[in-house]
């Protein structure tokens, strides 16, 4: 710590009014900026932690902070605090975890003991479902391994009829408190191992787990229209949720299957049918596939080949909703490679009577404004 100190609402950058939460926001700013974990073989660094935590220390502290604001550095050198702090004595988890209950940034459990209810694990299950039963949904049994309270022992693993006892080093509270300095850390009660209870004689089944490992059947509606990745979540299906707490959910994650006919465009399906040259000129009512069989389309007079046709309300239908997307009908037009004698004298005799015109089509408007541009 430099010989004359600065004053610890500058080191937190605070003002002298400042609360309780922008105080430990502050902190922890700064703790993660300096901690000796992040920044190793930096003194510099270093000494600027120490200086955040003496600074923390005392203006966290009600009577400290009054004491500091009347008389100054003076006014708290005889209290105990942040001058013995050794930040090598708790890694940064520690601290933010610890201290202040920021657990959840380090993957770590939220302050407050460890024998408070939490919610299970959520889990997932991968489903692959043919092109049809995802487009019309279809109701499925599945068998999933999770976790289930033992029977034997109803989640508490302990023999029927024995008892547990409150555990004597942590108090049922799961955990430890450990002071150093003005600081208070918790630990896992080392005894327990954080259930806050001592298991006399433990249940046989479980071992004293308190669960056992099944494989669950499960029936699952799958809605119509689902599509390929696609999720569903089966609330309370997921692990069990520790010390009374509520259970995990499962989620169903789909993989579709290619169909050889259709392709899936959100709610639309599409498809591409040939006809012949004779069916373009003329026109016709040809049948088309559908996802529930064939369906009769009228082909206009004079069609092109590429065109579009829509039939209503043969798609995929909206999950969870009204209605359905509709079939897209690509109409190709096939060109014969081989003819026959008579069909080749038919076509010449076509021909005669055909207007020719074969000059390029002049470039619309767009086409020519990108010229310009490439």
């Amino acid at each position: 710590m430099p010989a004359t100190k600065r004053d610890y609402y500058e080191v937190l950058g605070v003002p002298r009014t400042a609360g309780e939460q922008e105080l430990k926001s502050a902190y922890r700013k700064l703790a993660l900026q300096y901690h000796p974990d992040r920044n190793p073989d930096d003194a510099s660094a270093e000494e600027k932690f120490k200086e955040a935590a003496e600074a923390y220390g005392v203006l966290s502290d009600a009577q400290k902070r009054a004491a500091y604001d009347a008389y100054g550095h003076q006014g708290v050198s005889g209290m105990s605090g942040g001058a013995g702090f050794d930040p090598n004595n708790m890694d940064l988890g520690d601290l933010l975890s610890q201290v202040f209950g920021f657990g959840d940034v380090f993957g770590q459990q939220r302050g407050g003991g460890r024998n408070r209810p939490m919610k299970g694990d959520d889990m997932r299950y991968d489903m692959t479902l043919s092109f049809e039963e995802a487009a019309f949904g279809k109701a499925v049994e599945i068998q999933v391994p999770k976790l289930e309270p033992c029977g034997r022992c109803s989640g508490k693993g302990a023999e029927p009829g024995s008892s547990s006892i409150t555990c004597p080093a942590c108090q049922g509270r799961g955990e430890q408190i450990i002071s150093q300095g003005f600081l208070s850390i918790r630990r896992t009660c080392s005894h327990c191992g954080g259930a806050g209870q001592i298991i006399k004689n433990v249940c046989r089944d479980c071992r004293g787990e308190g669960y056992k490992h099944v494989n669950k059947r499960l029936k699952v509606t799958v809605p119509a229209g689902i599509a390929d990745g696609n999720r569903l979540r089966v609330t309370g299906e997921g692990q069990p949720g520790a010390n009374g707490g509520p259970n995990g959910d499962l989620y169903v994650f789909f993989t579709v299957k290619d169909h050889p006919v259709f392709e899936r465009h959100d709610n639309d399906l599409h498809c591409s049918v040939p006809i012949n040259i004779a069916q373009a000129v003329l026109g016709d009512e040809i049948e088309v596939p559908t996802l529930e069989g064939p369906h009769k389309l009228q082909i206009p007079e004079g069609l092109q080949s590429g065109t579009e046709l829509r039939v209503r309300g043969k798609g995929v239908a909206e999950v969870n909703g009204r209605g359905r997307g509709d079939l897209i009908v690509h109409v190709i037009v096939k060109t014969p490679t081989k003819i026959n004698k008579e069909q080749r004298k038919l076509f010449e005799e076509l021909s005669l009577s055909l207007p020719v015109n074969n000059d390029p089509h002049e470039k619309g408007l767009l086409d020519k404004v990108k010229d310009l541009f490439s």
